[in-house]
Formats: C-alpha cells, structure tokens, sequence
C-alpha cells in the first residue's frame, strides 16, 4: 500500500535536535467492537522539555527533556514571538494519530481525500501551533484468506495489501468486492507555557 505519511509543518520551531533521539512518552488506545471489522486506533506520542538556554540573535533555544536529554533547537523566522520564549519556559509536543477503519455500507459513496489545516499563536502569545493533516483511503477487498485469517485490500492506485482479520469477525459474513475505508489523521500540537 503507497499510503505516503503525511508531513505536517508548523511554523513553530524547526528543530534540528543535538542528540540523535529522544524519549518521548507514547500510549496506544483502540475501540472496536466486538464481532464489527475496523475501528479506531490512537496513539499519542508526547515530548515535555524545559528552556535551559537561549540565544536570540541565532534564534536556537537550549532544552532539557523530563528524562534529563539536552538538545538545541532552531527557531525558523516563521515562528511569532520568539521574543517571548524565556530560560525556565516550558515546551509540550503532542503528536495524536489517530487511524480509523470501517466495512463501507453498500451503495455507499465514499470519495479519497486529503487536507491540512493549521494555525499558530496570536501576536504578543508565547509561540505555539496546531496542525492537521487527515488522509482518507478506499479499498476493495480482492481475497480473503480464512486459514491464515487474512484479507487482500486493492486501492485506487493499483497497490494492494494483505492485512490481519481478528478472531472475532465472522468471515462467512465477509466478501470480495466488499469495501474498506481507512482514514488517518495525525494532529501536531506545540506549546510554550512561563515557569
């Protein structure tokens, strides 16, 4: 399946960190239910660090993250209000993605679609952004393969995939020619809060 992962830009802070990873805090939730094919998977990945440094002609700005890693991040000229980013600030990244599957209802129309929406803080506001970016897929179930519990999805661009059934979907209520809708959203969130 080409199903690109979106890139969503913020003019926030484009970062090039020091260290070569960070721990971020990560938690996973899915609702399905029971005995109904699909449903919504979310993980959420989060990133909590504190100003330890700042040099405004350079625009970089010196973090710690809550595990104790330093790194150095560039502020672009797109970011407002840098001026207003002090040592001891507090800086959150939220990354939510959140993908959601479900079995087209006959007849249905179901069109792909593709969109980002953005903002970003007012003037005289510590810096911050929100962006979103939503990709919608439709795909045709060309095989089920009930031993292995397996079905091959086609997609509108000619890839397909073979894809885990869980346990609890009766297969003998599924077809080929049967829809898939797969919509994934991923929302960035980036603020600073004063010490």
């Amino acid at each position: 399946m080409k199903v690109a992962r979106m890139i969503l830009c913020c003019a926030v802070i484009a970062a090039t960190p020091a260290c070569t990873t960070l721990t971020t805090d990560t938690a996973t939730t899915a609702k399905v239910e029971q005995g109904v094919p699909g449903g919504e998977y979310v993980q959420t990945t989060r990133l909590d660090a504190t100003v330890t440094a700042i040099d405004y002609s350079k625009r970089q700005v010196g973090l710690v993250s809550k595990h104790g890693e330093n790194f150095v991040v560039e502020a672009d000229s797109g970011v407002a209000n840098f001026n207003q980013i002090h040592v001891g600030d507090h800086l959150a990244v939220v990354l939510r993605e959140t993908l959601l599957i479900r079995m087209a209802k006959p007849g249905e129309k179901l069109d792909e679609i593709a969109y980002v929406t953005g903002e970003r803080a007012r003037r005289g506001a510590k810096p911050g952004a929100k962006a979103s970016g939503t990709s919608q897929y439709v795909a045709t179930v060309t095989a089920i393969d009930a031993k292995r519990r397996k079905a091959t999805l086609k997609f509108s661009d000619g890839s397909s995939g073979k894809f885990d059934i869980r346990e609890d979907i009766d297969l003998t209520k599924h077809h080929t020619g049967e829809r898939v809708l797969m919509r994934n959203t991923q929302t960035l969130a980036v603020s600073m809060t004063k010490s």
